[in-house]
């Protein structure tokens, strides 16, 4: 359907501009003409409300404007039916031409149906999950991997030079905690517990134990003949591998595979922090007072200046977000965006402040907050994690459901929404469960292609698609699920919403079910059989690419 709409814009822009010279006004600067589909069955395929909004700057009533733009779209090979509906909206139904271009374009383009260019080969970094490497991940970090993960694919497939990046935050008194903690678990481990006990909030969960063994295996008691203050760092640098190589296992096997992972700590042993404080003062967005450095926040809507770095010398946590902002801008990145906990709401102002202060447009950053999951079973809250001590770790729920139906479930509603995980239901073999229904069109498909094979029956030729023999409503719709998947991954990609692929994936498989339900396949006369098979095929393709995008298998067998 896309070129037909294509050619519909063109047809309506024409038409506008005809009208402007008419009454002798320009267009609104900027003004462009958007198509959008019907709410409602029954009230064609596109509308438009380009005549409300051009009513005033015209001088004309809206129907005035929309009576005079459809007696100059021709009707026949692109617009079957052009009306007017309430106060001056257009509707069109396309000619049934369009079926036959969706079927075609989706077959013939197969793994690349749905790509559109929207992002022009600019480069974009999504960076995300970024957890401490002071434990295993939780179910929240799971959620952002998932909402990280599949918009930087959605990206990819809206013509973005994508880049994925872990941030690891390995510097700071969380690190010195972890190194005292995995001290502390040593000596237990030891039976020498008394020698160090756990800091006060230190990091509890079984995990340590289990790197404290690894530490008696490989060094015996050599670490326990030195002075506790002299082992404290190398504690906190091999605790923090080893963690971040779990995570890194962990996120692997969750379908997430990073291009980078970046350390918090390297941009100081790299000389990086101190040219992107000199700039700020450059630009006269930083200053020294009391022998600390501020960052003139208060310019940006803050309440107070913010440090940078204190009197002592010591930085702050903001310093290394101002020193990673300014390396990732002279990595050449056009666009940037942070998938972040909901909790880190209060720092988007100062980000997008020094985002300014370095002369960079508000739009080039992004920040998607993600918010809670609550994990339930049978709609019933589920008891803490014994593993991790505080948490429930995305190892369990990945176990238990499986890394397809974890994904899914993780983008099912809009990040900035609370969700409720419910993992009897993730389980289930029925159609409740959206991910297996999903993917159950898929296998269906797969199933019946296996019985033609049975009877000797290829894939028809493409000229063999009888746009004539299509005339169920169950037919238009799943032709019509089938051509959304550009605008979706359009409109996808332009949000930073993959809720909306997962959205859509269960429109597209509810309709392939309604369509197979209704209309027969094998047993149906041949040129129906074989424009119908073609239909089926452009479905698969949908669906299998659609659900490449989420990261989730298409099986062929349930």
């Amino acid at each position: 359907m896309q070129n037909m709409v294509e050619e519909l814009k063109q047809l309506l822009e024409r038409a506008v501009e005809n009208i402007a010279r008419d009454v002798d006004q320009e267009l609104p600067e900027g003004f462009i003409v958007r198509l959008e589909r019907p709410r409602q069955v029954g009230h064609g395929d596109w509308a438009t409300n380009i005549a409300m909004q051009l009513a005033k700057p015209f001088g004309m009533k809206p129907r005035e404007i929309a009576e005079k733009m459809i007696d100059m779209v021709p009707i026949g090979e692109i617009v079957e039916k052009a009306e007017i509906a309430g106060p001056g909206f257009i509707n069109f139904t396309l000619a049934s031409n369009w079926i036959t271009e969706a079927v075609i374009n989706t077959i013939t383009q197969n793994e690349n149906y749905g790509r559109v260019n929207s992002g022009k080969g600019r480069r974009v970094q999504v960076e995300f999950v970024s957890a401490n490497p002071t434990g295993p991940l939780h179910m929240g970090h799971g959620r952002g991997a998932a909402v990280g993960d599949i918009t930087a694919s959605i990206l990819d497939f809206a013509g973005w030079d994508v880049e994925r990046e872990y941030y690891i935050n390995d510097a700071g008194l969380q690190m010195e905690l972890l190194g005292k903690s995995a001290q502390s678990r040593y000596f237990d481990a030891l039976g020498r517990g008394d020698e160090a006990p756990m800091p006060e909030d230190g990091y509890h969960g079984e995990y340590m134990t289990d790197i404290a063994q690894s530490f008696v295996k490989k060094y015996g008691d050599e670490l326990a003949k030195k002075p506790l203050e002299e082992t404290v760092e190398f504690f906190s640098v091999e605790t923090g591998k080893i963690v971040t190589e779990m995570i890194r296992k962990d996120l692997e096997e969750f379908g997430v595979i990073f291009d980078v992972w970046f350390s918090e700590k390297s941009l100081y042993d790299n000389g990086q922090v101190e040219p992107a404080m000199e700039e700020l003062k450059k630009r006269d967005f930083a200053y020294e007072e009391e022998g600390a450095l501020w960052f003139r926040s208060t310019l940006f809507g803050d309440d107070k200046d913010r440090v940078l770095i204190r009197s002592n010398g010591v930085p702050t946590y903001f310093t290394s977000d101002v020193a990673y902002l300014k390396n990732k801008y002279d990595r050449n990145f056009e666009k940037l965006i942070y998938v972040w906990g909901a909790d880190h709401h209060g720092y988007v102002p100062r980000l997008k402040s020094v985002n300014k202060a370095f002369g960079h447009p508000d739009d080039a950053v992004d920040v998607l907050l993600i918010q809670m999951v609550n994990l339930l079973r049978d709609g019933k809250p589920v008891q803490m994690s014994k593993r991790a001590g505080t948490i429930i770790t995305l190892r369990e729920i990945m176990d238990e459901v499986g890394v397809d139906a974890t994904r899914f479930f993780f983008v099912i509603r809009r990040c900035d929404s609370t969700l409720d995980f419910d993992l009897e239901l993730a389980k289930k073999a029925t159609s409740e469960n959206p991910v297996f229904y999903v993917q159950y069109a898929h296998a269906r498909i797969c199933s019946i292609y296996r019985e033609l094979e049975e009877r000797g029956v290829t894939l028809p030729g493409m000229e063999e698609f009888d746009v004539s023999l299509v005339t169920d409503q169950s037919e238009i719709n799943l032709a019509k699920a089938i051509s959304r998947l550009p605008e979706e991954v359009e409109k996808s990609a332009d949000e930073f919403a993959p809720h909306r692929i997962a959205y859509y994936a269960t429109e597209l498989a509810e309709a392939f079910h309604s369509f197979y339900n209704s209309q027969r396949i094998l047993g149906a006369e041949e040129p129906v059989m074989k424009t119908r098979i073609l239909l089926m095929e452009a479905a698969k393709i949908t669906l299998k690419n659609v659900l490449g995008l989420l990261g989730v298998s298409a099986p062929e067998k349930m």
